[in-house]
């Protein structure tokens, strides 16, 4: 298994995560992971962004995985009611079409977890 530190940011920087929206998109990151065989280990975020830490199967493209993560939780702004999310967005695009992903070769898991739990989540 290989690790991944996975960035997304919403398309212009729009603040559009509270709280509760970065809980749904935690127990849906978990699930799709799941489907590629991969494990969420890390996942939090800010208003305007996420960081996620997976790991992942080396049978697995990081492009397939982040393309399923990232439409996944489009879909479900599709079918689920929120208007925090929806009047923030321009032309229905929630994610910013770039992202970062960071091999943790060699980096000790434990410093990235921290930094990921070290973010400035949303009240």
């Amino acid at each position: 298994m290989m690790h991944v530190h996975l960035v997304f940011v919403t398309k212009y920087r729009r603040n559009v995560f509270a709280k509760e929206i970065l809980d749904d998109l935690r127990q849906i990151f978990a699930r799709v992971c799941a489907d590629f065989e991969a494990q969420l280990i890390e996942f939090d975020g800010e208003d305007d962004h996420v960081h996620l830490l997976v790991n992942y199967p080396p049978r697995v493209a990081v492009s397939r995985l982040v393309n399923s993560l990232k439409g996944a939780f489009s879909r479900v702004i599709q079918n689920r009611n929120y208007p925090s999310i929806r009047q923030k967005l321009w032309g229905g695009a929630l994610w910013s079409p770039s992202y970062f992903a960071g091999s943790c070769c060699g980096a000790p898991l434990a410093v990235i977890q921290q930094y990921i739990q070290q973010q400035q989540t949303p009240h």
